[in-house]
């Protein structure tokens, strides 16, 4: 969690000790004066001119500046131990989610907020540093906390006391205060976790029970085929109600598609709506409970569904020359994704059905030396199927070659290169996981061929070859989806490792199976010449998420161009429009458009170029989740379990006096931070002054009495 006006640390700091230690034996510093003696008693031996008082006096500064520079040789240097005293820092943690405002009453909450700024003030003249921390991790100790805002969508308590704990990890933390009425709805619980500081939480919230109705969840898959009935589940939770019905519609565009009656009991009850996917495309589904004399609140009585109607599951065939682990992983990873069916080919274990349409086929290892698999290769030329190759020990480079790939492999040697994977940043076509490069990084190494490497010029480098702790520019996964023919290539024998490490670390093989996937997803989607290709960089967003766009424009050769002014127009489904407009300058970095309210969006893109206008089009979805309306009731136990982990306790709003004592008698001390600072004397540069100034007076006294 990254902070921002960070408040100013006050530190005292007291040099404590001083010490000048030598390189070498201190003994040869009496070698070090006699030097500087003889040279003196040399120079200054001989008679000379000016009285013999003058005389010492020259001798004297010769004798001080020959010594301490033959001093300098014996490398003494300096050692400073400076104390540091850094005061106690105490963290209010501001719980300032959207359910904390609306259900604390407005003029509790106030005061309470007014109180805690005076609480601020009068620790701060108690010898103690006040930081504050929301949700967001932003800092507002310059403002009164009566200005928070809040606003935020989802309350992840266990994330705030953390980003607190690993902040001030190396400092000197007092505690940390915490406002808050105990709702989570990510994350997991702070009374299950561990935390370095004392807690002291505030409560705020309603913990009375209201008559109320509430829809807590809905059931339903994201993916449907069109033709296909799906099923709506609806889970109707009610306090006070019980006994009575209650009416709940199926919604769409603000048409009431269908409606049903529920008997209320004190158990949460089902309601299942059957829905039947018409058109292929984004649809947006709302659920609703009619509101009921006496409730408490409207806002948890609306759920939406945000689904993704397809025309069916693509194909997809996976074959191999011989059987090989990397087709399991292969084949797990493409299933992850409902909108794939796959099939397996390896001759003499599973027969190609010839007859069948495919999507897609996945050649692992074929061209084969072996001589196997020709009629997959006579298959893809007469469909016209894309293909996505993976090269291994028994690929036939020279017939790979000849399938207009996008790349060509020329062998150097038998050998291979033991390589592990790193993500192009610049690749834009999908995107990755933040947390992408760690986990690649921690791959082990799978075999790509010891070759020369030459690609298409319409060729895209997804994913390029690191060997030993060498990051290289050389290829190992790329993508042809420009021109007539759409391939991708992996040059790895041995992913199916890849896929195993990375969920032993880290339970599900999430990045693995995302860049096979796209990269199937990639090479399915509609072959076409666009020269306009806008775009938003993700499917689906939150209400409160920034929503980005990314644009490529290409001239008639298909390569990419730049400095068209394109406007974007959005279109929600009250046929409101929105419109942007934009350029795509070469290191374009995307149009951020802000956040949206929710549904479903089609979004037009056009540009001109050579006189000609070039259009693109799309959907997107924006889902309202309403977390915070959910659950109306605080959740005190939670904030109790907290503290007693701390040794602590929960405090009210009316308690704030008694918090401040509490802090106060736990009697926080100061924290005394020890450093050593070492440099070399030679590099002072006032020493070179000093020195300076003791010639300078010598070649003056001699100059004035009439030295040569």
């Amino acid at each position: 969690m990254v902070a921002c006006n960070e408040p100013r640390i006050t530190n005292n700091q007291i040099l404590n000790q001083f010490k000048l230690s030598l390189t070498y034996s201190p003994w040869l510093i009496v070698v070090c004066l006699l030097l500087g003696a003889i040279y003196a008693w040399l120079l200054y031996s001989k008679t000379a001119t000016w009285p013999k008082s003058i005389n010492y006096l020259l001798a004297g500064l010769r004798f001080v500046v020959v010594s301490f520079l033959t001093f300098l040789l014996l490398g003494p240097f300096v050692r400073a131990i400076t104390n540091t005293t850094q005061k106690p820092t105490l963290v209010l943690a501001i719980d300032n989610s959207e359910s904390v405002k609306l259900f604390t009453q407005p003029t509790l909450l106030n005061s309470l907020l007014d109180r805690l700024d005076q609480l601020k003030a009068s620790l701060g003249d108690k010898d103690l540093q006040i930081a504050v921390r929301t949700l967001s991790g932003r800092s507002n100790t310059n403002d009164n906390l009566a200005k928070l805002a809040f606003t935020a969508p989802a309350t992840n308590l266990d994330q705030l006391l953390s980003g607190v704990q690993e902040e001030y990890e190396s400092r000197n933390l007092a505690g940390v205060v915490l406002l808050s009425d105990g709702i989570i709805n990510q994350g997991k619980s702070p009374a299950f976790s561990d935390y370095n500081f004392r807690l002291f939480p505030v409560a705020v919230g309603d913990t009375i029970p209201k008559k109320d109705l509430s829809i807590p969840a809905l059931s339903y898959n994201k993916v449907a085929y069109s033709g296909n009935r799906f099923p709506i589940i609806a889970e109707v939770s009610n306090q006070g109600f019980t006994g009575q019905t209650a009416t709940v519609l199926l919604r769409e565009n603000n048409k009431t598609l269908e409606r049903k009656t529920v008997k209320l009991t004190d158990k949460p009850a089902n309601v299942e709506f059957a829905v039947t996917a018409a058109q292929p495309g984004k649809k947006h589904y709302e659920v609703v409970l009619e509101a009921k004399n006496g409730e408490f609140t409207k806002l948890n009585n609306l759920k939406h569904a945000y689904l993704d109607i397809v025309k069916g599951k693509l194909k997809i065939l996976l074959a191999a020359a011989t059987p090989h682990p990397d087709i399991k992983a292969i084949k797990s990873a493409i299933e992850t994704n409902e909108n794939f069916q796959t099939e397996l080919y390896i001759p003499g274990v599973f027969p190609l059905k010839a007859a069948t349409k495919y999507d897609l086929v996945i050649l692992h290892q074929l061209p084969s030396r072996l001589g196997t698999g020709n009629e997959v290769l006579a298959l893809i030329k007469q469909q016209k199927v894309p293909a996505f190759y993976i090269i291994g020990a028994q690929s036939d480079l020279a017939g790979f070659n000849h399938q207009n790939a996008g790349l060509a492999i020329t062998r150097k040697s038998n050998q291979v290169d033991e390589v592990v994977p790193v993500f192009n940043v610049s690749f834009t076509k999908f995107k990755v996981d933040a947390s992408a490069p760690e986990r690649l990084s921690k791959y082990p190494p799978a075999e790509a061929p010891f070759a020369d490497i030459k690609l298409a010029p319409n060729a895209e480098v997804i994913l390029s070859q690191q060997i030993g702790k060498l990051k290289t520019t050389r290829p190992l996964l790329i993508a042809q989806v420009s021109g007539e023919t759409r391939s991708a290539t992996l040059l790895a024998d041995g992913s199916w490792q890849w896929r195993l490490t990375e969920a032993a670390n880290y339970d599900k093989p999430d990045v693995f199976d995302k860049i096979i996937v796209s990269t199937a997803q990639l090479l399915t989607s509609a072959s076409d010449k666009k020269r306009l290709n806008v775009y938003p960089v993700q499917d689906e967003y939150l209400v409160h998420d920034d929503i980005r766009f990314e644009a490529e424009t290409y001239n008639s050769i298909y390569e990419k161009i730049y400095g068209q002014k394109i406007t974007l127009k959005l279109t929600d489904e009250k046929n409101k429009v929105r419109s942007f407009s934009f350029e795509n300058g070469e290191g374009f970095s995307g149009l951020n458009i802000g956040n949206l309210p929710g549904g479903v969006y089609k979004y037009e893109g056009s540009a001109t170029h050579d006189g000609r206008l070039y259009r693109d089009r799309g959907e997107f979805v924006v889902q309202d989740v309403q977390l915070e309306a959910v659950a109306s009731l605080a959740d005190l136990n939670l904030l109790h379990q907290a503290a007693q982990k701390s040794d602590s306790r929960v405090y009210y709003p009316h308690q704030i006096d008694q918090l401040e004592k509490d802090i106060l008698k736990a009697d926080f001390k100061n924290v005394i931070y020890s450093s050593e600072n070492i440099q070399e004397l030679i590099n002072q540069k006032w020493l070179f002054f000093i020195l300076l100034a003791f010639i300078t007076v010598e070649w003056l006294i001699r100059k004035y009495n009439g030295a040569v």
